[in-house]
């Protein structure tokens, strides 16, 4: 029975998270290991709403802020050569990376 290895990558930032997401396609094409993904799971959308005003004096006026949290899952076959290399990948501070074998 294989081995299989999901690599869940959350970031806030999606360039950072493409640019592991490419190494990561790219280690698995060198060392020709199988490999499906990266599957985009649904961005969260963390709104906060402010009130401009903090004296309460004039017009309702208010500020929208907003964070995008973007995730990506990445299967693939459990080789020994690959995975590592997988572990010397430089990852950037705004992407968190869990690796589960299954």
């Amino acid at each position: 029975m294989p081995r299989i290895v999901r690599i869940k990558l959350v970031s806030t930032s999606v360039e950072d998270l493409n640019t592991v997401c490419n190494e990561i396609k790219s280690i698995a094409k060198k060392t020709g290991v199988r490999m499906n993904g990266p599957i985009p799971l649904p961005t969260k959308r963390l709104m906060v709403t402010v009130r401009k005003a903090p004296s309460g004096q004039g017009t309702h006026t208010f500020d929208h802020w907003e964070m995008r949290i973007h995730k990506r899952i990445i299967d693939m076959d459990a080789d020994e050569r690959a995975m590592r290399q997988l572990m010397r990948i430089r990852v950037p501070s705004s992407v968190k990376v869990e690796i589960e074998i299954k």
